[in-house]
């Protein structure tokens, strides 16, 4: 298999007062192209922290994390930003929609930040709420779908600029169990398409759709099945 991700002691130390914190404390972990890999662990454990420099929203305090070949522990912020509108699609709790935009607009959103023309915007984006099942939709606006389906439009959106990571954070928490289930066989679809799929989550059955679990504690990753 070949490696997409690979962290060598990653520390990340935030200093509060005259407190030092190590969210994370030496990390080792190896993510393969398209894997579907959970990330658990307790509160404090840095599986968060680990998130934010996956996704190249923070940058760690030491150690190396090499995407597709690349250190990108060592990048300025604007080279980062590059690697996360490339690279990587988001998928949040909350799900970020903006209001006054429909599902088709909030989709095409990064391409716009990507320079996509306006016509190919909408053509991809229309493709993706296809994928996901929401093709008759489009002109909806977030208040008008259910929570479920708002899920749907961020997964699309987070799709939309062919990203080689999806990385989600708690996907399914604002979701109930039934609606949680159809978003976790979405990234079952979407892993088996060929994306490599990480999300963070504190529930056990929604690690178990999963094929890697990866337990953190104390900014380390304590055990890993699958």
């Amino acid at each position: 298999m070949k490696t997409l991700i690979s962290i060598e002691r990653l520390r990340k130390t935030y200093h509060i007062g005259t407190q030092q914190v190590h969210a994370l404390d030496g990390l080792d972990l190896t993510i393969n192209v398209n894997d579907y890999v959970a990330l658990m662990g307790p509160s404090g454990s840095g599986k968060s922290t680990l998130m934010n420099v996956l996704g190249c929203l923070d940058s760690p305090t030491s150690g190396s994390y090499h995407l597709n070949g690349q250190n990108v522990a060592k990048l300025d912020e604007d080279e980062l930003a590059e690697i996360r509108n490339r690279e990587i699609g988001f998928v949040f709790q909350t799900f970020n929609l903006l209001p006054r935009y429909n599902a088709l607009e909030n989709v095409a959103l990064p391409l716009i930040y990507a320079g996509i023309s306006k016509r190919e915007r909408l053509e991809r984006s229309e493709e993706v709420l296809g994928m996901v099942g929401l093709q008759d939709r489009l002109a909806h606006r977030p208040n008008e779908l259910s929570g479920g389906q708002q899920q749907r439009v961020a997964v699309a959106r987070a799709l939309v600029n062919r990203p080689s990571i999806i990385l989600a954070d708690e996907p399914t928490g604002n979701l109930d169990t039934a609606t949680s289930m159809e978003i976790m066989n979405l990234f079952r679809e979407i892993q088996a398409a060929g994306n490599t799929v990480i999300l963070v989550t504190h529930e056990e059955d929604i690690a178990n759709c999963a094929h890697r679990i990866v337990h953190l504690r104390d900014g380390k990753v304590q055990s890993e099945n699958g």
